[in-house]
């Protein structure tokens, strides 16, 4: 057998985690640099190497980051899967990999018991 059970576990996790992918409260967390990064990407959810390219360039000078600092970002986002990339060349693309939101932990109950205080309420006080 390969590896402990702890090791499947381990990389299973790691498996599920790179699944998730990112929430908003994680890019508070960021370095600026990279940080810069991803409020860009989340504006448009899915950019060309290009365009992100050319949208640093329309940012304050002291925003930018030059053609080397902005490629390494981008491959340390991708590597700790903030970005999904996809294609080559001129068609690299990066894509926000989002966390799936969880569920709702309001259950029906709560709804129909809502429900049911509204019309108690209005029975006893009709207008």
């Amino acid at each position: 057998m390969d590896g402990s059970i702890y090791d499947r576990l381990q990389k299973k996790l790691e498996v599920q985690k790179e699944a998730e992918g990112i929430s908003a409260g994680d890019i508070a967390q960021l370095p600026p640099a990279l940080r810069k990064i991803m409020r860009l990407m989340l504006r448009e959810v899915e950019l060309t190497h290009a365009a992100i390219c050319a949208t640093m360039s329309t940012l304050p000078m002291a925003d930018q980051l030059n053609r080397a600092e902005l490629d390494q970002a981008l491959d340390t986002l991708t590597a700790q899967n903030w970005l999904i990339r996809r294609g080559e060349g001129e068609r690299l693309n990066y894509t926000v990999n989002l966390r799936r939101k969880p569920p709702s932990q309001l259950g029906g109950s709560f709804w129909n018991a809502l429900d049911a205080k509204i019309t108690e309420s209005k029975k006893a006080n009709p207008t």
